[in-house]
């Protein structure tokens, strides 16, 4: 028996599309001999399609779209969607061959932590699924099922001699390691193999990253799909076991987040419609950064660059952003703020008369190259792409109105640490980022003579309390135990907590880490707890 694992990515609510793409697939399956399609959890609708799930429409389109791929003749195809029987939602798999429904199966573990809320939407599936195709009993999970016990257990003791496992498993570091341990955790439990087959693409936040797998009795992995491409993966049963196959390459944690970036990019943008990018070029490492991330997602001929300086500005902050434009070929554009600002000041003069110079004036800066992007961006039509980081989001270190004005928030989840070690593995492929830009200090440049570190701690001690503050749920307590001041533990805690209004009105932004400022970082704006 040949198993085609179809590792694609679907549009969330383009149901009759995402249909046509699975028949296209079925069909390709056949003619490389295959039995069975398996596509990825929601691949009708598209994973997640969130409140969609609560409109009844909605199921008459995937009524239909199941319809259609109930047509094809000669092959099995399990296909995921939602379903509504009476009162209740189901996240499903229905199993289809030669225009007969032998069964459907309906998820049992719903997660409802990180990024998942799928109490909302689902109730639990309370039976296991076992269909026999060419003589071999075939058992189906989704996603979640595949991290915890029970479904497989109940699954093998129902007669399955293998599973497939169909998941929409959003990425971060190490995840492909992960699930492919707990699938293995699941094969020592049963004695069965597993083929698990994930999803491509961008949806808002949310990156899948393929790399659909076989694991044999062993719990060895067998056959490999690549990360991030869409693919047929063909899996060979015989013996009672599934036999080797093709095992693609995977990529390592700094590839895999560079490549989440771009997919993030290159989705938000192309499934939204939008004909480009266009973002604010500083001269610094953030927005080198995530120009490179630009052209990688886009094209050279869809991303615009705008230097804007001000008297503030180095003179080789423009150098080196010209030397990247030069590497790159994007449009650019230089627009001096400095006249803008001193007009802003002008009117504000009676207002400000008698204060001293604090954070205003930077930030009016800021707000003033913010108008300017959004003006360009409406003209054009073209998305602004942010370029803060996760550290500058944690810690406000970011203006509202101003370089957080845009559409999509490519380094939202990459603190500055890692974006530095971004670059230099950009570069490795192919020198983009001129090496200035890396190694000089990090600068806003809105004062004289401004470094970042004059008013944080140095990044490496700012991001590992990040990290052990928001991705870990670890107490400061915790953090100053583990050997951090307490004086720049509870300084960056004050921050995280008195800058949630901002996070809260940020652009989103792809998750990269187990814990980003989207939807898996819900905290109340008006909070006492310390």
């Amino acid at each position: 028996m040949r198993i085609a694992l179809a590792q694609f990515n679907p549009v969330v609510g383009d149901i009759a599309g995402n249909a046509k793409k699975i028949v296209d697939l079925a069909n390709a399956a056949m003619a490389q001999g295959a039995d069975i399609l398996l596509t990825p959890e929601l691949a009708l609708t598209g994973y997640s399609p969130e409140d969609l799930l609560l409109r009844d429409s909605f199921y008459r389109e995937v009524a239909r779209g199941l319809d259609i791929i109930e047509q094809l003749d000669g092959i099995t195809v399990i296909v995921g969607h939602p379903t509504k029987i009476g009162n209740e939602r189901f996240n499903a798999a229905t199993v289809l061959r030669d225009g007969n429904r032998l069964g459907q199966y309906h998820k049992m573990q719903l997660p409802n932590n990180e990024v998942f809320d799928e109490c909302r939407y689902f109730t639990p599936g309370a039976a296991p699924l076992v269909f026999e195709q060419n003589g071999v009993k075939v058992g189906v999970l989704i996603c979640e099922d595949i991290w915890h016990l029970e479904p497989a257990a109940e699954t093998a003791d129902a007669g399955a001699e293998l599973i497939v496992a169909l998941n929409a498993s959003p990425f971060h570091r190490d995840k492909i390691e992960t699930r492919q341990q707990m699938a293995r955790f699941r094969v020592e439990e049963t004695g069965l193999p597993i083929a698990y087959v994930q999803m491509t693409g961008g949806q808002d936040e949310l990156v899948f990253d393929g790399a659909s797998f076989a694991l044999n009795k062993a719990g060895d992995v067998v056959a490999q799909a690549a990360a991030y491409d869409d693919e047929l993966l063909l899996v060979d049963f015989a013996d009672g076991d599934f036999q080797p196959g093709k095992r693609a390459a995977l990529p390592d944690m700094l590839e895999s987040v560079y490549r989440a970036l771009v997919v993030g990019v290159r989705d938000y943008i192309g499934k939204n419609g939008f004909p480009g990018a266009l973002l604010g070029l500083s001269g610094g490492i953030d927005s080198a950064l995530t120009l490179a991330v630009a052209v990688d997602a886009l094209g050279a001929d869809k991303v615009h660059a705008v230097m804007m300086p001000s008297r503030y500005t180095a003179d080789i902050s423009v150098t080196d952003s010209r030397d990247m434009i030069a590497r790159l070929g994007v449009k650019y554009d230089e627009i001096e703020i400095w006249p803008m600002y001193e007009s802003f000041m002008a009117v504000l003069a009676p207002s400000f008369q008698g204060l001293e110079m604090d954070t205003t004036e930077e930030n009016l800066q800021a707000r003033i190259r913010g108008t300017l992007l959004m003006a360009l961006s409406n003209k054009s039509g073209k998305l602004v792409l942010t370029t803060g980081n996760k550290s500058e989001m944690t810690t406000g270190y970011c203006t509202l109105y101003g370089d957080m004005a845009g559409g999509f928030a490519v380094l939202k989840d990459v603190a500055k640490t890692l974006v530095f070690e971004l670059c230099r593995w950009r570069n490795t492929v192919s020198d983009v980022i001129p090496e200035r830009i890396i190694t000089r200090p990090p600068s806003a440049e809105l004062r004289p003579d401004q470094k970042d570190q004059d008013s944080l701690p140095p990044y490496e001690i700012l991001d590992a309390i990040m990290a052990r503050y928001v991705e870990d749920n670890q107490s400061a307590a915790d953090i100053i135990a583990a050997g951090y001041a307490e004086a720049d533990v509870n300084r960056v805690v004050r921050l995280l907590k008195i800058n949630e209004y901002k996070r809260r009105q940020a652009p989103v932004g792809p998750r990269v880490t187990p814990r980003g400022f989207g939807k898996d970082w819900r905290y109340p704006i008006t909070n006492k707890f310390s």
